[in-house]
């Protein structure tokens, strides 16, 4: 049997994009076949794409790690899951619990090293693919294993939020958009940042309790401080790269924490404003059981991702495009 499948050509960037029939596998022992049934976009996919991630590794590979789709065959020895599950797999190729060994973090779905999940049929380890809750659409779960996790490993992680507590997220990205969620839902509350009314008006949908534009208020860290009464955020989910870290520092409260997160966070600091006690934490997604983790939470609440758009699979190099251009609020999603 053959299947559609998109691969990238690295050493001809986005336009290196095209897509293709690829061999189906059968599932080997402890794997799971997947037929993908949509997948989202992450920053990262375009950094990627672009050579901007890590180093340039040459070659072709199928992108995006982020992906949704129903079991169709199971290999020897797995008990977790049988044909007709609606399952996604997990950010990592082998993280399935505990503290991340290097290759955990090195073996990710939808990089060089390892495909990933821009295709029809998906063939991964059963250790590292989770249930998708019931409520939840196809185009939903896709949106979950990346920036659902790292939102969540964010403010669940070794302290986690507590009931009271305020959080500031920054723009209105996939990352971004969950945290604001996640935060509400556990009773704390939000401090939004964004470069638009729209933007910001999306931030209060889903649960942000003051909002800030950026543009009009370049100080924006001033601004909340106001807000807090001159204490600070609890936590900062800090995406926003050079130029913010400094500000998002300053914005944090005493023994509160700015989580840095993966890629989306660079730029020099100078090491007095953590004096104070404030805790950087760089945050890389989590493991297949914090997504387990988070979608009890999910299913809980009846939570519902934020998707900005839908493309069709014919339509994939028009989703890269739209990611790069920035406009968007929540989650690019495909449909395969």
């Amino acid at each position: 049997m053959r299947h559609r499948a998109y691969r990238l050509d690295l050493s001809q960037g986005l336009s290196g994009l095209r897509r293709q029939e690829e061999v189906s596998v059968s599932p080997g022992p402890g794997q799971i076949s997947i037929a993908i049934r949509a997948v989202s976009l992450n920053f990262r996919d375009l950094l990627i794409a672009e050579g901007r991630y890590g180093r340039d590794v040459k070659g072709d590979y199928i992108p995006l790690s982020d992906g949704a789709g129903e079991v169709v065959a199971v290999g020897e020895g797995v008990d977790r899951f049988r044909p007709g599950d609606r399952v996604t797999p997990g950010f990592s190729s082998c993280w399935a619990a505990g503290p991340p060994s290097a290759t955990d973090l090195a073996l990710t779905h939808g990089s060089p090293a390892v495909d990933g999940v821009l295709t029809e049929c998906f063939v991964c380890d059963a250790a590292i693919a989770a249930r998708i809750p019931d409520h939840l659409s196809y185009e939903e779960a896709a949106c979950l294993p990346c920036a659902g996790v790292t939102a969540w490993n964010a403010l669940y992680g070794p302290r986690p939020i507590k009931v009271g507590d305020t959080v500031l997220t920054l723009g209105t990205g996939g990352v971004s958009c969950f945290a604001i969620q996640f935060a509400k839902a556990a009773g704390a509350r939000v401090i939004s940042t964004s470069s638009s009314a729209a933007k910001l008006q999306a931030a209060r949908r889903l649960g942000a309790w003051d909002v800030i534009n950026y543009r009009e208020e370049p100080d924006w860290e001033k601004a909340v401080l106001e807000l807090t009464g001159g204490r600070g955020v609890d936590h900062v989910v800090e995406v926003g790269g050079g130029g913010t870290l400094e500000k998002s520092i300053a914005a944090t409260a005493i023994s509160g924490q700015v989580h840095m997160i993966g890629v989306l966070t660079d730029g020099a600091i100078n090491p007095r404003s953590l004096i104070g006690w404030r805790a950087l934490r760089g945050v890389t997604v989590g493991s297949r059981s914090d997504l387990d983790a988070m979608n009890r939470m999910i299913a809980l609440h009846t939570l519902r991702p934020q998707i900005d758009r839908v493309f069709d699979f014919n339509e994939a190099p028009a989703a890269f495009h739209h990611l790069k251009a920035a406009g968007h609020v929540g989650k690019i999603v495909i449909k395969v």
